[in-house]
């Protein structure tokens, strides 16, 4: 199959499903604390990968591991702890808004750290994006003052963290597959997460709480397609196309995002729209190519 039309089918794979997680760690939270959640998301998706990925991990070198504990803490282990912490405060939909300022922060990592180029019309884009997540922190305070919209910052720092690792996988783990990166950012992960679960109580709740069982089936969802299965399919983006493209998953996963929500009982005002608006127009401007002359 041609690389550009792969790129674009895995794009649309992964904004269905990485849009639909919002609404599974909604339901999670339902029966499990943010750092049970966190936790466990990572330790079944670890298990799941170690599976099919374990060979995988004897090819890296110590070079490569250095660069996969960075990426693995920064995308596999703080992420699914701070976006769970997140939603115990905020929508599903409004932070799958939040996240999509992804492709802005891996421009300006990628300018600030990697030495990536950038256009004077991709600037405006990144400040544009910024402005409009500022936005809708602002409105949300005011329409929605139920939420506490300090809580996106905990979005702010995944999407950052993800901004990092798009970079690093693209300029240092290039010559590695897709399976043995994810399988090993998720080795870094799984010690420590299982250690939380366990601090957490996890084990001894389990057998007694109806809740915390029934949110189980929405976490190993989570886990395995939402994690495991989405950030092997990332990884293969991010190796045939560039890190901005990669990051412009975002696009669509807020319509997923907010149609879900709003399928669950979700509002989304008008303001907060336009700040999601103003997002992705700064993501536009930073993904768009200048037209060359005929």
């Amino acid at each position: 199959m041609n690389e550009n039309i792969k790129k674009w089918i895995y794009l649309t794979i992964l904004s269905l499903v990485w849009g639909s997680s919002f609404i599974l760690i909604k339901k999670a939270l339902l029966g499990l604390s943010a750092f049970q959640l966190g936790g466990l998301r990572i330790v079944f998706a670890s298990s799941f990968l170690f599976i099919f990925g374990y060979r995988s991990l004897w090819k890296l070198s110590l070079t490569d591991w250095k660069w996969i504990l960075i990426a693995g803490l920064l995308s596999s282990f703080f992420p699914p702890f701070l976006f769970a912490i997140a939603q115990t405060q905020l929508d599903s939909g409004v932070t799958s808004i939040f996240n999509s300022v992804v492709p802005l922060l891996t421009t300006l990592v990628g300018i600030a750290l990697f030495g990536l180029v950038i256009t004077k019309r991709q600037l405006l884009g990144v400040f544009i994006g910024l402005l409009g997540a500022l936005a809708l922190i602002v409105s949300g305070m005011e329409f929605d003052p139920d939420q506490n919209y300090w809580y996106s910052v905990f979005i702010l720092l995944s999407t950052l963290g993800y901004a990092f690792n798009i970079n690093i996988i693209k300029r240092h783990l290039g010559h590695l597959s897709p399976l043995a990166v994810t399988t090993g950012s998720f080795a870094v992960a799984f010690v420590p997460a299982l250690a939380i679960v366990a601090y957490s109580g996890f084990f001894s709740e389990i057998g007694q709480q109806i809740e915390m069982q029934h949110a189980m089936w929405f976490l190993v969802i989570l886990a395995v397609l939402g994690t495991a299965m989405a950030n092997i399919l990332f990884n293969k983006l991010i190796y045939i196309s560039s890190p901005v493209f990669a990051a412009s998953v975002t696009y669509v996963i807020p319509i997923v995002a907010v149609l879900w929500g709003v399928w669950d009982g979700e509002l989304i005002n008008v303001y907060q729209l336009l700040g999601g608006l103003i997002i992705l127009l700064g993501v536009y401007l930073v993904n768009r190519k200048k037209k060359t002359a005929k």
